[in-house]
Formats: C-alpha cells, sequence, structure tokens
C-alpha cells in the first residue's frame, strides 16, 4: 500500500485570515457528512449477518476452494501470502487547508502470487490511484484522474516458519494524468516485510524508500520513505480488529514538514457472497503529526474492499 499524495501548497496570509477556525470546522463537517454516511451504509450493508445467510441460501454445492474463514483471515493480513486478491481502497483525507477541503484516492491493488520453483514465491503488488486532489488554496478547484502507478515485487519463501518475510524493489511509474496528481518522475528503491501469525495475532511491518532517477526536469526530485505498521486480533464468525496506519516521510521537505504519522484503526470482516470470498474493512485514522508549514488533512477514513480468489486444495 501507498499513502495517498497531499497536495502541499502554501496558503495565502489574506488566505488564512478570511476563515476561522470554526468555519472550516461547520464546513468540512457539512461536506463530509453525506459521504462518510454513504460509506458506513455500504460497510453495513455489506457485513450484516444477513449477507452469509442469503449466499447459503444462494446454492446448494460448496465452494470449489474450500478455504475457511480462519484460513482467509490469516491470509488477507499477510501482505506476501500465497492468495490472489483484488483490492478497491478508497482514502478520505479530509479538513485540508484554510477551506478545508477533502481529498480522494481510490486505489485499485492487485496482489498475484507466482511460484519460483519449489521454494520461492515472488508476490507483485500493483497499487494504480484515481484521485481526486482539491487546490487546497481556493474554494471549489481541483483535479481528477489517475496517479502515479506504484508496482512493488516481494521474493520471499514459498513455505515461510515463524516468521513470514519478504524483499524485493519498489517502484513509481509518472503515470499522473494532470501535475496535481502525480510526481513526474521514476522512482525506485528497496521494500520488505516481515510478521508473524501467532494465534489470533497478525503483527508486521512493511516498509519502502524510493529515490527518482529520472522524469521531468521541473519537477523536485524524490525521495521518501513509507512504512505501514498492521496489527490485526482475529475474533469469530470472521470479525477481526486492525491498526495498519500508513506514516511516510518526505526527505526532500523542509523541516516540520517531513513527516506524517497517523493513528487509529477499526473493524473488518472476512464472509462470501455467494460462492466468492471477501474481506471488508473500515479504519478511521488521526494524524498525530503532520506538517507544520503547509497545507495537510488532520484526519481521514478508509474503506476497503477486497476479492479473495484462493486457490484450490488439492
Amino acid at each position: 500500500m501507498v499513502k495517498p499524495k497531499e497536495l502541499r501548497v502554501r496558503p495565502t496570509p489574506g488566505a488564512l485570515a478570511k476563515h476561522s477556525s470554526g468555519k472550516k470546522i461547520q464546513r468540512c463537517r457539512a461536506a463530509l457528512l453525506p459521504a462518510l454516511t454513504r460509506i458506513m451504509r455500504m460497510f453495513v450493508a455489506l457485513m450484516c449477518p444477513a449477507v452469509p445467510l442469503l449466499a447459503q441460501q444462494a446454492g446448494a454445492q460448496q465452494p470449489a476452494t474450500g478455504t475457511s474463514t480462519e484460513e482467509l483471515q490469516k491470509a488477507v493480513q499477510n501482505p506476501v501470502a500465497n492468495l490472489i486478491s483484488v483490492p478497491f481502497q478508497e482514502n478520505m483525507n479530509a479538513d485540508i487547508g484554510p477551506y478545508g477541503r477533502n481529498q480522494s484516492v481510490l486505489n485499485f491493488q492487485p496482489v498475484i502470487p507466482t511460484r519460483l520453483g519449489d521454494k520461492w514465491l515472488l508476490v507483485s503488488r500493483i497499487i494504480a490511484p484515481i484521485i481526486y486532489q482539491p487546490e487546497v488554496t481556493q474554494r471549489d478547484l481541483g483535479a481528477s484522474g489517475l496517479g502515479d502507478i506504484n508496482p512493488t515485487f516481494f521474493i520471499g519463501p514459498l513455505k515461510p516458519k515463524r516468521l513470514i518475510w519478504a524483499v524485493g524493489p519498489a517502484l513509481v511509474f509518472p503515470s499522473g494524468t494532470g501535475s496535481m496528481l502525480g510526481q513526474g518522475k521514476w522512482s525506485i528503491g528497496p521494500s520488505a516485510v516481515a510478521l508473524a501469525q501467532p494465534g489470533r495475532w497478525t503483527i508486521g511491518a512493511l516498509v519502502n524508500n524510493v529515490w527518482s532517477f529520472a522524469g521531468q526536469t521541473g519537477r523536485p526530485d524524490v525521495n521518501q520513505m513509507l512504512l505501514q505498521y498492521f496489527i490485526n486480533y482475529n475474533l469469530d464468525r470472521g470479525w477481526y480488529l486492525s491498526s495498519s496506519p500508513i506514516v511516510t516521510a518526505n526527505w526532500k521537505a523542509p523541516n516540520g514538514d517531513q513527516w506524517l504519522v497517523p493513528v487509529g484503526g477499526g473493524v473488518g470482516r472476512v464472509f462470501r457472497l455467494g460462492f466468492q470470498p471477501v474481506n471488508a474493512s473500515l479504519q478511521v485514522f488521526g494524524n498525530a503529526v503532520r506538517p507544520s508549514k503547509i497545507p495537510s488533512s488532520p484526519w481521514g477514513v478508509r474503506f476497503q474492499f477486497t476479492f479473495l480468489f484462493p486457490q484450490k486444495k488439492k
């Protein structure tokens, strides 16, 4: 996963002076309430107990995969599991800039594992973001389109022991359809993931750092780090508690503007729609550390819905 980019444009002193914090909060609430209501309704509708019952009534045959809910819980929480998955992840970053603008990033991020002989596994994770990026110093201007595509290729043991790990390259392609939607640079760097899954727990972290090596000469060079730690506790009937914030550091930014450190979590569930295993989760984060000199989001919401395609048991 990658942290959605936030446009960091310095607001003019006049713009800041015109709008009090109270008006910003009111505008933000008015803009976010309908969107949050739709997200919550979708989340509850998808995950209510009636869904598995309806799915059971859809047919009498058993799914071909035969994979248990408990096994799928563990697999979806492992970034390098031997499991094909197709996640759609909506990230909403709220209350940016003096006008309380909201950024939306919908990540399409398929994960495809490939066996390399009898001992190794290649896991390809490709993130293609569809972005709405507001012009944070204006009331209603912005841009939308495709952002920079971020593929990562992990290689790790096919049958890991207690410690699950993988390493590989992370890349960023300058595929943004507008200057506000991408960095305009080709970037590459190392990535690694490590985790353990004792009992009902999954605890681990994924980290990468990329540097730009080519691209538009008029755009700033890239040197940025991403760290996603994740803590999950599995409950009964496919439910689980989760905290997986994405910490980012822009090493090219001035002091005080380098770090974005969210804190929070939420709930998720693995269940079936008919014979199709799926995973849905909802998390809310507050940014404990964020840029102090340029506009950034104080909080955000992440909703993810994933189609799961486990291999057939032999």
